[in-house]
C-alpha cells in the first residue's frame, strides 16, 4: 500500500494530491518530535486546514462516506405520471407547492399537468404558490403554516430550487414541529438537529436546469435579520422521487437558463475539488450524524465530472436557443447528475461566498431580466459564478491535478501545463462561458462596492457547512482577498 501511495497512482480522492498531503503530515510529525511527542500542536499556518483537518491525535478523521439520492425518473412527458406515483405512496391529500410564475401559465404548463394528473387519480389537493424566489425565513414560515393546517400526507413541488426547498422545509416542520425554528438550521447559526424520523412522501418536479434539489436533502433560505443565506441539510429531507422532464424547461427565459446552468457548473467543480472525505474531521459519533456534505469521494467524482462535461458542452446552446431540445434535455439531466454529486460531496467557497451576496441583494438596485419585477435580487446561480474565477485560481494550489483535470473536461488543452498554472487554465475556461452568457463584470456591476467587503466576509464566515470543505483553509484575510478580486472580473 505504501508503494501505491508513494507512486501517487491510488485513484482515491483522499490521495489525489499527495505532495500537499505529505507536506502537511511531515509538518505534523516534525512538530510532534520537537514537542516531546505531544499531539496538540498546530501546523504552520501555510499547512493549516483551519476548520477541516485534525489538530491533535485525538481528533479522528472520517473513514467512510455514504451515497444518498432520490429515486429519479427522466423522460419527456413523465410529469403526467405523478398521480400514479402518489397513489402508490398511499397519498390521500396532497400539498402542491407551485412556482408562482408557472402557476399562471396556460393549460399545458407543468403545474396544470400535475393538477390534471392528481384529478385523474382521484386525489384531493391544495395548491400553495406564495413562494418567494430565493426563499426567506419569513416565506418558509408561511409555507410551514400552510402545511401544518392542511393535514397533508404527501407533498409535490413543481418549480425551481426555491419551490423544492420550500416544500422540503414545509414537510420537515409540519411533520416534526420543533421548539424553535432554528433547531434544524445548520450550525453555528442553528442547532443542526436531525429530523426525529422519516418525513412524508415528497415528489419534486424541477422546471429549471440548475439546483439539482430534486436529488438532495438540502433546503436554502435567506435569514432576513442577518442578511445572508443559511439552510437545513439532512438526508431525510431528500425527495422520495424526482421527476425530471425536459418539457418543463421550455419556457425558461435565457437569463434563468444562464444562472441555473452556472449553478450546475459550480456544483460540479466545487464538489470535485472539495476536501477529500477522508480528511474531514471530526469523525461522527454515529452514522446518523454523518453530514450530507462529506467531501469529495470516488462516487461523487463520477457524477460531478459527467455533469461538468455536459454543462460545458450544452450551456451556451441552451442559452442561445431555447428551442434547442437536445441542449435543454441535456442541461436538466446535467443538473440532476450534479445534484447526486454535490449532494453527497458538498460545495465550498463559491457557494459559501454567494450567500451574503444574494442575501444582501435587497439593499441593491439590481433587477435581472427574466426574474420577478420590482424586487432587487441576485439570482442564486449568478451569485455563485461571480466568485468562481477568484476561488478556483486560489484553491488550485491545494489540488492542482484536480483543477487541471476539470479544465481538461471543459475542453482545455492541458498538455505540458505546470501545476502552478492549473488555476489560470481552469479559470480561463470558466471566463469564456461567463462572457458568452453575458454574466455581469463582477460585484461592482450588480451594485456592491469595496465598502461592502467586510459585511460580505462576515456573512461567509459562519457558513461552516461549506467553508469547511474548501481544499485550502480559509479565514477572514483570505475571504477579504477573494471578495476584492471578485469586484471586477473581466
Amino acid at each position: 500500500m505504501s508503494t501505491l501511495l508513494t507512486k501517487n497512482i491510488c485513484p482515491c480522492s483522499a490521495h489525489h494530491n499527495l505532495p500537499y498531503y505529505w507536506r502537511s503530515m511531515n509538518a505534523i510529525h516534525q512538530r510532534w518530535a520537537k514537542n516531546g511527542g505531544k499531539p496538540s500542536v498546530r501546523l504552520p499556518s501555510r499547512h493549516q486546514r483551519v476548520y477541516a483537518t485534525a489538530q491533535n491525535a485525538d481528533e479522528l478523521h472520517e473513514y467512510a462516506f455514504e451515497m444518498a439520492a432520490s429515486s429519479i425518473r427522466y423522460g419527456k412527458g413523465v410529469t403526467r405520471e405523478v398521480g400514479y406515483d402518489l397513489r402508490e405512496l398511499n397519498a390521500t391529500k396532497v400539498a402542491v407547492f407551485a412556482d408562482p410564475n408557472i402557476a399562471k401559465q396556460p393549460d399545458n404548463s407543468p403545474v396544470n399537468v400535475v393538477l390534471q394528473a392528481l384529478h385523474d387519480a382521484g386525489l384531493a389537493y391544495e395548491v400553495f404558490s406564495d413562494i418567494m424566489i430565493e426563499p426567506t425565513d419569513s416565506s418558509l414560515r408561511a409555507a410551514i403554516e400552510f402545511a401544518q393546517k392542511g393535514n397533508f400526507n404527501a407533498f409535490v413541488a413543481v418549480g425551481g430550487g426555491s419551490t423544492m426547498d420550500t416544500a422540503k422545509a414545509a414537510n420537515l416542520y409540519s411533520s416534526y414541529p420543533p421548539e424553535d425554528f432554528f433547531d434544524y438550521v445548520n450550525p453555528p447559526l442553528g442547532k443542526g438537529l436531525p429530523p426525529p424520523g422519516p418525513l412524508k412522501p415528497l415528489i419534486a418536479i424541477p422546471t429549471t436546469a440548475g439546483t439539482g434539489s430534486e436529488t438532495t436533502g438540502v433546503a436554502i433560505f435567506d435569514w432576513e435579520e442577518k442578511g445572508f443565506k443559511t439552510g437545513i441539510a439532512h438526508r431525510l429531507l431528500k425527495p422520495t422521487l424526482g421527476i425530471v422532464d425536459p418539457n418543463n424547461t421550455r419556457t425558461c427565459p435565457p437569463n434563468v437558463i444562464a444562472a441555473s446552468g452556472f449553478d450546475v457548473l459550480c456544483h460540479s467543480l466545487e464538489s470535485y475539488t472539495a476536501l477529500p472525505f477522508s480528511l474531514r474531521t471530526p469523525r461522527p459519533e454515529t452514522p446518523k450524524l454523518r453530514p450530507a456534505y462529506q467531501g469529495s469521494n470516488p462516487i461523487s467524482d463520477f457524477w460531478s465530472l459527467k455533469a461538468l462535461e455536459m454543462t460545458s458542452k450544452y450551456i451556451v446552446r441552451a442559452y442561445s436557443d431555447p428551442e434547442d431540445e437536445e441542449a435543454r434535455s441535456q442541461m436538466i439531466l446535467a443538473a440532476t447528475y450534479a445534484g447526486i454529486g454535490f449532494g453527497n460531496a458538498g460545495v465550498h467557497l463559491c457557494h459559501g461566498m454567494s450567500y451574503p451576496i444574494a442575501g444582501g441583494a435587497h439593499k441593491l438596485d439590481f433587477l435581472p431580466e427574466g426574474y420577478p419585477a420590482g424586487r432587487s435580487m441576485v439570482p442564486h446561480g449568478m451569485s455563485v459564478i461571480l466568485n468562481a474565477p477568484a476561488v478556483f485560481e486560489w484553491t488550485a494550489e491545494a489540488c492542482p491535478h484536480r483543477h487541471l483535470h476539470a479544465a481538461q473536461v471543459m475542453g482545455a488543452d492541458t498538455t505540458n501545463v505546470a501545476d502552478a498554472d492549473a488555476g489560470k487554465v481552469l479559470v480561463q475556461k470558466i471566463l469564456e462561458l461567463m462572457y458568452a452568457l453575458n454574466i455581469p463584470n463582477g460585484l461592482k456591476a450588480i451594485g456592491y462596492t469595496e465598502a461592502d467587503i467586510p459585511n460580505l466576509v462576515q456573512g461567509t464566515l459562519p457558513q461552516h457547512r461549506v467553508t469547511k470543505l474548501s481544499p485550502r483553509p480559509v479565514d477572514e484575510e483570505a475571504l477579504t482577498q477573494l471578495f476584492t478580486r471578485t469586484m471586477s472580473i473581466y
